[in-house]
């Protein structure tokens, strides 16, 4: 199959570029786009489900993102070693950009899951139920130990400029399913710091495939999706005025000529439209059974999980759920606690997703990820001036080393790939870089990493960059 390599004049070539060449009206075929009329299916959508370069079962992807780099160590990477060396200086070959202290041995007892006998940490114990549907990858790397960077590595592909996230790539090469609601979702409960933002941006490729943002701390509608209603007007005089707009942005948009951005903005608007019925169906999950609200449990991690199995069966693309606001996994000291209450919160909701889809038979289809930016140090963080107030019970950032795991969409269940060293420093078994976990998504999804392109300033821009090596073994 051709290389993807796009621009505004060729595949996404978009609605309103096509009907200004084609000499068509505006009206007939957005008010078709509402109703279901055959307009409906005009091929210059961009957002219109796409055949990927080769056959897959999978469909849709949902991303928990452990944010702040949980500790492999205390989770899901078991170290025993780490008891021998206990309050020891371990012997470490690389050269670290943070200075290390002794050996601190995880607080949490592992235990053997599954028929595939995987070890998973006590605190992840519902988790560990579901181990027979998941690949561990142990042997995971990044480039540095900073969140910034790492953060836009893991979800963007690049650690020192905003680029278009995973989501949006998947998103660009895929459509949607369902055009009543945004293709890509990033839930994040109580709002998000600038920087992190960045990590669901379509970059420099149409602002039709960014991610679009929930604040799921909330449970009422209308602060869970700002303006979703319009409390003002009612239905019919709600088309009166989109049609009224859309007359004068085509004026604006005849006298500026091709312009993405504004495109992007007229179809956020039909978007919003008709998001205000289906959007407050699928984000309602008290319409869920008893049985299947407690099989989740409480909270908002439990909540937004939930959510997410509900977008997915209605069509949505691409979910990314976050882990709390800023970096809560970043336990620099008070490990034990800190931990623990973090998996407490979702540990029992990512099981009940993971059994949720199974049973329905949609786990074939949805590739689920779990991950943070990076790990962390299997020694204790020394106490620095300012920092973790003379606590010696943390670990440090570590980029060296450390756990993702996926499950469904073709991805082969009670399997472990690669390994750390003794301690858990550092990848040293069938390393696996961030880049090669993109491009084994990719493929999962149905792409060649190196063919999914669009070009940009010159040149043909990729998830990948120029790197990435796809992890065959652990496809089903």
């Amino acid at each position: 199959m051709d290389n993807w390599i796009s621009s505004p004049n060729r595949d996404l070539l978009n609605r309103r570029s096509m009907l200004s060449l084609t000499g068509m009206g505006l009206g007939s075929l957005a008010l078709g786009s509402m109703f279901g009329s055959p307009a409906q299916a005009a091929p210059a959508n961009p957002l219109l489900p796409k055949q990927p370069h080769f056959p897959v079962k999978a469909k849709h992807v949902i991303h928990i993102f452990l944010n702040g780099g949980p500790s492999h160590v205390d989770t899901f990477d078991p170290k025993p070693k780490l008891a021998e060396w206990a309050g020891k200086e371990i012997p470490v070959k690389l050269k670290t950009e943070r200075p290390t202290g002794v050996a601190l041995p995880s607080p949490y007892k592992f235990k053997k899951y599954g028929k595939s006998g995987i070890e998973v940490s006590e605190i992840f114990s519902n988790l560990g139920e579901c181990v027979d549907d998941i690949c561990f990858v142990r042997s995971m790397h990044a480039n540095v130990p900073n969140h910034e960077p790492s953060l836009l590595l893991m979800n963007c592909g690049e650690a020192r400029l905003p680029r278009p996230s995973l989501g949006s790539w998947l998103v660009y090469g895929l459509g949607t399913e369902n055009q009543n609601l945004p293709a890509f979702i990033s839930m994040c409960p109580g709002g998000y710091p600038i920087q992190e933002s960045q990590n669901w941006q379509a970059g420099f490729l149409p602002g039709v495939f960014q991610g679009t943002y929930v604040d799921t701390k909330n449970t009422d509608l209308e602060k869970l999706i700002a303006n979703v209603r319009n409390q003002r007007m009612d239905h019919n005089a709600q088309v009166r005025q989109l049609e009224l707009l859309r007359q004068l942005n085509a004026q604006h948009q005849a006298a500026r000529g091709d312009d993405p951005q504004l495109e992007s903005r007229i179809q956020s608007f039909e978007l919003a439209f008709r998001m205000q019925t289906e959007a407050a169906e699928a984000f309602d999950v008290s319409r869920e059974p008893k049985r299947v609200l407690d099989m989740y449990g409480p909270g908002t991690q439990a909540r937004q999980l939930l959510i997410a199995r509900r977008l997915v069966e209605r069509g949505v693309r691409f979910v990314q759920l976050w882990h709390g606001k800023g970096q809560p996994w970043d336990n620099h000291d008070d490990i034990e606690v800190n931990h623990r209450r973090l998996a407490k919160e979702c540990d029992q909701g990512i099981a009940a997703l993971l059994k949720d889809l199974k049973q329905s038979g949609m786990l074939e289809e949805t590739l689920v990820l779990c991950s943070g930016e990076f790990g962390r140090t299997p020694t204790v963080e020394m106490p620095k001036e300012g920092s973790n107030a003379g606590k010696i019970n943390g670990r440090d950032h570590n980029h060296y080393g450390f756990t993702a795991w996926m499950a469904g969409g073709g991805v082969k269940g009670g399997h472990v790939h690669g390994a750390t060293d003794e301690f858990g420093f550092a990848a040293v078994e069938d390393k696996v870089h961030v880049h090669d976990l993109h491009a084994t998504i990719m493929k999962l999804m149905g792409f060649d990493h190196e063919k999914l392109t669009y070009r940009y300033a010159g040149r043909d821009f990729r998830l990948t960059d120029i790197h990435g090596h796809v992890v065959d073994s652990i496809i089903a």
